[in-house]
C-alpha cells in the first residue's frame, strides 16, 4: 500500500550505462528469450532456454563475470519483461535476490504501424531494449511499468474475482436452460427457484407431451450445477464477512468498512473498490481516472474534432462497478452536490446525455472516494450509516 507507484514514465534513478547490465525477457509458455546489453562487450547477447528461473539468474551473473574481465564493474543489474499470463511471480522471486526487475504495460510500447510488420521474438526484445534504454535515462513516454504487487495484494483480489467468474456461470446456465426450454415452445420457467428440479420434471410442452428424457437430464444435471455455485458463492460471501470482522484493522479491509459508510454501497462494491484502486499509490485524480478507464478517447487531427467515447483501457471491473455505483448513487443520495450536477446536465431526458453524463459522474465519485479514503473522512453531503452492517 505504501510501496513507490511503479507506472511512472520514466525512472527516477540516475543511470550509468557503463555499470548497468541490462536484459529483457520475451516469456512464453516453454521457452524464455533473454537479451542483454552488457557494459564493455560491444555484441547484444541472446540466448534461448527453457523456462527456468535458476537458469536466468545464473545467465545474469555470468553476464556480470563477463563485463568484470573487460574492467567494467556491474553495480546494477536491471530486468525487463512485459505483463502477460507470467503474472508478477518472476518479478518478485528475482527482487527477493538483489535484482532490479520492471514489468512493462504491454500496450504502452510503441510499434510500427505497417501493415504487415516483421514480428518476432528477436525482433521484439530489440524492441524492448530500446523502451527500456529510454525509460531508465529518464526519458518519459517510452513505455511505462505496472506496479509489482505482493502476494498478499494478489490473493486479496481472489475472493471478488472468483465470486464473478462464479456469477457469469451462473447466468452461463440459466441462459442455456432457458434457450433449451424455448426450443420446446416452453417460456416463463425460472431454473432458479428452489424447487425447480420438480417443477421440470412435470413440464409440459405446447404439443402436449413432457420434455425428452435425455434433454430432461442434461437440464437436471444443469440444475444441480446452479445450486452447487450458489452455494459456492454463499460461502465466499460468508468468508470474506468472517474476515472483516476478525480483522478490521488491516489496510484492505480498513477502506472496506469505510466505504460501507456510505448508504447504497455494500460490502461487495467496497471490496472492489478497496483492492482493485484504493488501495493503490495512485498520483493524482487523473491517474484515478485513467486506471478505471474512465477518460475519453479524443480524435483530433487538422479541422477533425471529435469524441470516440471511453478510452476503455484501464481495469475493467472498476469501471463496470463505478457505472453501476453511479446509478445507484442517483437514488440514495439525491440532494448530493454530485446528483444536483448530473441532473442540471440531463434534464433534456435524452438517453444519450444520460449515458455520458453518467460517466462523467462515475468519474467525479471515484475521485471523490478516492479523496474519502486518502483524508478517512467521507463528504459531508452524503448519507451515512452509523454502523455498516456486519
Amino acid at each position: 500500500m505504501s510501496h513507490r507507484n511503479d507506472q511512472s514514465k520514466k525512472s527516477s534513478t540516475a543511470f550509468d550505462q557503463a555499470s548497468t547490465l541490462l536484459a529483457v525477457v520475451e516469456l512464453s509458455s516453454n521457452f524464455w528469450l533473454v537479451a542483454g546489453i552488457v557494459p564493455g562487450i560491444e555484441r547484444h547477447p541472446l540466448k534461448k532456454f527453457a523456462a527456468d528461473e535458476n537458469r536466468l539468474l545464473a545467465l545474469l551473473q555470468h553476464w556480470q563475470q563477463q563485463a568484470g574481465k573487460v574492467g567494467h564493474e556491474i553495480k546494477r543489474i536491471v530486468v525487463a519483461f512485459e505483463a502477460g499470463r507470467d503474472g508478477f511471480w518472476l518479478a518478485r522471486w528475482l527482487r527477493a535476490r538483489g535484482v532490479e526487475v520492471y514489468v512493462i504495460h504491454p500496450t504502452s510500447i510503441a510499434v510500427p504501424r505497417e501493415h504487415r510488420r516483421a514480428k518476432t521474438d528477436r525482433l521484439d526484445t530489440e524492441h524492448l531494449k530500446r523502451v527500456v534504454l529510454g525509460w531508465l535515462r529518464g526519458e518519459p513516454d517510452h513505455c511505462r511499468m505496472v506496479a509489482i504487487p505482493t502476494i498478499e495484494e494478489e490473493d486479496a483480489r481472489r475472493t471478488n474475482r472468483e465470486r464473478d467468474t462464479l456469477i457469469r456461470e451462473g447466468t452461463r446456465l440459466v441462459n442455456r436452460m432457458k434457450a433449451c426450454l424455448a426450443r420446446f415452445g416452453i417460456r416463463g420457467f425460472d431454473p432458479t427457484l428452489r424447487k425447480a428440479a420438480d417443477r421440470l420434471e412435470k413440464l409440459i410442452t405446447p404439443e402436449g407431451v413432457r420434455l425428452p428424457p435425455l434433454t430432461l437430464a442434461e437440464m437436471l444435471h444443469d440444475i444441480a450445477r446452479l445450486r452447487f455455485l450458489r452455494e459456492q458463492i454463499r460461502a465466499i460471501e460468508k468468508a470474506r464477512l468472517k474476515r472483516l470482522k476478525d480483522a478490521p484493522a488491516t489496510p484492505i479491509n480498513a477502506i472496506v468498512h469505510l466505504l460501507r459508510r456510505i448508504f447504497g454501497i455494500g460490502v461487495e462494491t467496497a471490496d472492489i473498490l478497496a483492492n482493485e484502486i484504493l488501495s493503490r499509490n495512485l498520483r493524482d485524480r487523473r491517474a484515478v481516472a485513467r486506471y478505471a478507464g474512465l477518460t475519453g478517447s479524443p480524435d483530433e487531427s487538422g479541422n477533425r474534432r471529435r469524441e470516440k467515447g471511453l478510452a476503455r483501457a484501464g481495469n475493467a471491473r472498476v469501471r463496470h462497478t463505478m457505472i453501476q455505483l453511479a446509478w445507484r448513487f442517483l437514488r440514495f443520495h439525491p440532494s448530493s452536490e454530485l446528483a444536483q450536477w448530473y441532473n442540471k446536465r440531463a434534464t433534456d431526458g435524452r438517453s444519450s446525455i444520460r449515458k455520458t453524463m453518467i460517466v462523467a459522474l462515475a468519474r467525479k465519485l471515484l475521485i471523490v472516494l478516492w479523496r474519502m479514503v486518502a483524508t478517512g473522512e467521507p463528504p459531508h453531503d452524503l448519507k451515512l450509516l452509523r454502523h455498516a452492517a456486519a
